[in-house]
């Protein structure tokens, strides 16, 4: 992989940062249609998976051992996998069937202008799954602007997922850049996420537009910077160690 673009000014070597871009209520809007979308989906999967083969599990027990997962793992899946055999690829694909994706998808336009006017290399880091990805991205008109896609499925450390809020994933994508954590920067909607990046010394940008208004806590210290659209990034960027509300 690559390396930002640095140069030296005097004792020190100053780079353009590396950016990584969540997708989900971050570049769009999946707040909206995708993810009430998902959350059907995945429901009705888990309830088919617990239940006795001839009735599906209750809502009561489909959401216990949703929360439970998430709570442990910071997404459903790997609990399913680990824990009930479930095939991670069977679960991704059941989870994001959508009968007009691109009907469902909404998102601010500008974001391609947006994306070249910041400096830096831009990688996309979701824990959404590959095709889905892929698709949004090309609804967007979006996929050029990425030096690198990494979906859910390539979060691996010695084969094993590791999806966000993995910090040993993040540990490995910083290293295998060849750069500081302080040089990259991950924008993203999930609070999680950001405090996973901040305790590998990575700057993070929050983005709260897409949340629905009981999830816009004050920001806490993870946060170096809140926005409430990415579009506001090439004027902020420039001061991510405070913390702008």
């Amino acid at each position: 992989m690559g390396s930002p673009d640095c140069r030296n000014s005097g004792s020190r070597r100053r780079c353009a940062p590396l950016w990584l871009f969540d997708l989900d209520n971050t570049l769009h809007n999946a707040t909206h249609a995708i993810f009430p979308a998902i959350n059907r989906n995945m429901h009705a999967y888990i309830a088919q998976v617990l239940g006795d083969g001839v009735t599906p599990a209750d809502a009561a027990t489909v959401n216990r051992i949703r929360q439970e997962y998430y709570r442990r793992y910071g997404v459903t899946m790997l609990g399913m996998v680990r824990h009930h055999g479930v095939n991670a690829a069977e679960f991704l694909q059941e989870a994001h069937r959508f009968d007009d994706l691109p009907g469902m998808i909404r998102a601010e336009r500008g974001l391609a202008r947006l994306l070249r006017r910041l400096p830096g290399e831009k990688i996309l880091l979701t824990n959404a799954p590959r095709q889905y990805a892929q698709q949004v991205l090309r609804h967007l008109g979006l996929q050029r602007h990425f030096s690198a896609q990494f979906a859910v499925e390539a979060m691996r450390v010695h084969g094993q997922l590791q999806p966000k809020p993995s910090r040993r994933f993040l540990r490995k994508l910083v290293a295998s850049h060849g750069i500081r954590a302080a040089d990259c920067i991950l924008v993203e909607d999930s609070m999680e996420n950001l405090r996973a990046a901040k305790r590998e010394g990575l700057r993070t940008v929050w983005v709260t537009g897409y949340l629905a208004s009981y999830h816009r806590k004050k920001s806490a210290a993870c946060v170096d910077v809140t926005v409430k659209s990415v579009s506001q990034l090439a004027r902020r960027y420039r001061r991510p160690s405070s913390n702008q509300n």
